[in-house]
């Protein structure tokens, strides 16, 4: 019997984890999901410090999402964009993920944004210019690349004309269809305004004149606003050809699953926490089952929703909390030292609803891990 305790509680671990791999990608939806990273737990890793990373084990991580038919989504703020994750190390990372990706014919796509700019105010040519330096670094590997919203850009804009100048000129740069990115105030406070005004309607339509002008070198666009209704009115308003991607760590089942005027496709960070649910439910859509589809996603909601609770960019310490527990990793230490980003009873809930959700594979490594954990930290 695994039990883990907890000041004050004793979980008794189900073990109830049986997911079978499926066969194949699912075919009635593409689905991404967005891939933390794994700290080298004897590097540098200090806030502040440049990334140092276990190279081995983080690509074995998207071996891993391929092996259960999902694509990775490279160097998104999952991995730390932004928070521990220099642009030196993502360079490197998106090299070597495409290379891996092209070994097993796994799908990738990657970000670009503008995180090798200083802090503070720059100018709109140093702006694109970085977003160009980016496009061209992904361009150069397998990968599709991910349009990023930039918090340089957000700082500098002065209005939707200059979002739209940046963004028509990187669609006119790139050699095949992007995936553009609005990541919402929730992951990341300093992208308020984005798209030229705080009000999300009228982003909406800035949104939506960039993807009119050239909708042909525009594969998708994820959305991660939180906000299942805005998701469902922007998609049924996309060109023909072009999809919505949800980012919506809340609300995925149902955008996913659609309605008879549309679906959403997937690109999730939550996908890369519960791959083996989110594989067999996406098979289950396959086959016509959406009774079983329901069934597999419901455990995984509440488990989303608390790993993704405000303050919500700090939902990669979950991530990575659960990639330990689960055997993916040896360690419990992330770049930039996020691993102190949650607080110990928020950990503790964590593994509640993770095996609640059949996501612990192995419960007695999950147990004497979380047992270790909590004896160093809680006492």
């Amino acid at each position: 019997m695994a039990v883990v305790e907890f000041p004050g509680r004793r979980l008794v671990l189900s073990g109830r984890a049986s997911w079978e791999k499926p066969a194949s990608p699912a075919t009635s939806r593409i689905a991404y999901a967005a891939a933390h990273v794994v700290a080298d737990p004897l590097g540098g890793n200090a806030p502040g410090a440049p990334a140092a990373l276990d190279w081995e084990t983080t690509l074995k991580f998207r071996h891993h999402l391929w092996s259960h038919g999902l694509g990775v989504a490279e160097a998104m703020d999952t991995a730390q964009r932004g928070m521990g994750l220099d642009y030196a190390a993502t360079r490197e990372l998106i090299r070597r993920s495409a290379a891996e990706a092209d070994t097993v014919g796994g799908k990738i796509v990657a970000g670009v944004a503008t995180d090798q700019l200083p802090a503070g105010q720059v100018t709109l040519e140093q702006v694109r210019g970085a977003y160009s330096e980016q496009l061209a670094d992904v361009s150069e590997t397998s990968a599709v690349p991910v349009l990023m919203c930039s918090r340089h850009l957000a700082a500098t804009a002065r209005d939707a004309d200059d979002y739209l100048d940046i963004y028509r000129g990187l669609l006119a740069e790139s050699g095949r269809p992007v995936v553009l990115h609005w990541l919402g105030t929730a992951f990341d406070p300093a992208l308020d305004g984005y798209w030229g005004s705080p009000d999300v309607d009228k982003a909406t339509e800035t949104v939506l004149e960039l993807i009119a002008s050239d909708p042909a070198k525009v594969d998708g666009i994820k959305i991660s606003l939180l906000d299942a209704n805005h998701e469902i009115q922007l998609r049924r308003r996309l060109p023909a050809g072009v999809r919505l991607y949800t980012g919506d760590d809340f609300n995925y089942p149902e955008l996913i699953k659609g309605d008879e005027r549309g679906y959403s496709d997937a690109l999730l960070g939550i996908f890369a926490a519960i791959a083996p649910a989110a594989a067999a439910a996406l098979a289950a859509l396959d086959a016509g089952d959406t009774a079983r589809y329901d069934e597999i996603f419901a455990p995984t909601v509440p488990l989303s929703r608390h790993i993704f609770e405000r303050p919500t960019f700090y939902y990669k310490t979950g991530i990575v909390f659960l990639a330990w527990l689960a055997g993916h990793q040896d360690h419990f230490s992330m770049v930039g030292g996020l691993q102190s980003g949650r607080s110990v009873p928020h950990l503790f809930r964590l593994i509640e609803l993770a095996d609640a959700a059949g996501l612990l594979p192995d419960p007695d490594l999950a147990a004497a891990r979380a047992n270790t954990f909590f004896k160093v930290v809680a006492g």
